[in-house]
This record gives C-alpha cells, sequence and structure tokens, in this order.
C-alpha cells in the first residue's frame, strides 16, 4: 500500500512548486518504543519512495522523536501543539545545517506534528523546512 501511496506523493509533486526547492527529503519520525511495537513507520515508507521517484536524497535518524508523545486523536489544536513541543530533534545538524528539507506524513490534521519536526529541524540550521503529505483532514 506505501508504493502507491508514495507512488501518488510522486506524481502530484508537479502540483505543488512551492515544494521544487526540496534539497533532502526527511520522514516524520516515531518514537522508539513505537516503531519497534508497530515495526514499520508509514511516513518512512513514503518518503523513501517518494525520495526514489524524485531523485531527492532520503536523511534518516537526522531527526528522531525524542519523547514518547500522548496519541493526538483526541486533543485539540492548542493541546497537539503542547504535545509536540519538544518532542523531536535534529541529531545529526551537519545533514540540515543550510538546507531546504522536505518532510513527508501521512496525514496531517492541525500541523502539530510537522510544526514540532520543523522547529528542531530550523534550530539545528535548517535553511527552510517544507511539508508533504498524503492526506489533509
Amino acid at each position: 500500500m506505501s508504493g502507491v501511496m508514495g507512488k501518488q506523493l510522486v506524481q502530484n509533486f508537479v502540483y505543488y512548486p512551492e515544494l521544487a526547492g526540496a534539497e533532502v527529503v526527511m520522514a516524520v519520525p516515531l518514537f522508539v518504543k513505537r516503531q519497534r511495537s508497530r515495526g514499520y513507520n508509514q511516513s518512512e515508507l513514503l518518503a523513501r519512495y517518494f525520495a526514489a521517484g524524485t531523485g531527492l536524497t532520503f536523511q534518516t535518524g537526522v531527526l528522531v522523536r525524542s519523547r514518547d508523545t500522548v496519541s493526538q486523536t483526541q486533543l485539540g489544536r492548542a493541546a497537539r501543539l503542547a504535545n509536540m513541543t519538544g518532542a523531536f530533534t535534529c541529531v545529526r545538524p551537519p545533514a540540515v545545517k543550510g538546507k531546504v528539507v522536505l518532510l513527508i506524513d501521512d496525514v496531517a490534521t492541525t500541523g502539530a506534528t510537522l510544526e514540532g519536526c520543523a522547529q528542531a529541524l530550523k534550530a539545528a540550521g535548517a535553511k527552510q523546512v517544507l511539508a508533504y503529505t498524503y492526506a489533509r483532514e
């Protein structure tokens, strides 16, 4: 399924010229415990397919979820933003310093997760952080 969805991201990429300046692709990371129990990160699978289909460089292990956060499904926007504040860390700043990062996630609801990731990447020196999601709720 992620292959089909990743292919759709590649096909639709042309409709978003504002994303054309991306230099490196990253996925929204899961907390280690959650990824271990699930066995995969759906956003990472999408990002890998997307990067392969566009020729952009895929980076993994650069951005990590540094704390386990509560599920966002029952939270409003303000609570989601608070939940994601400080939840991500860029552990390899040279990989993003001065670069335009394209962050891939499966679904964006309020944008709080993407905002948390962007804060960590910008603090590490990313020139700009763009977001591209498969779906928007």
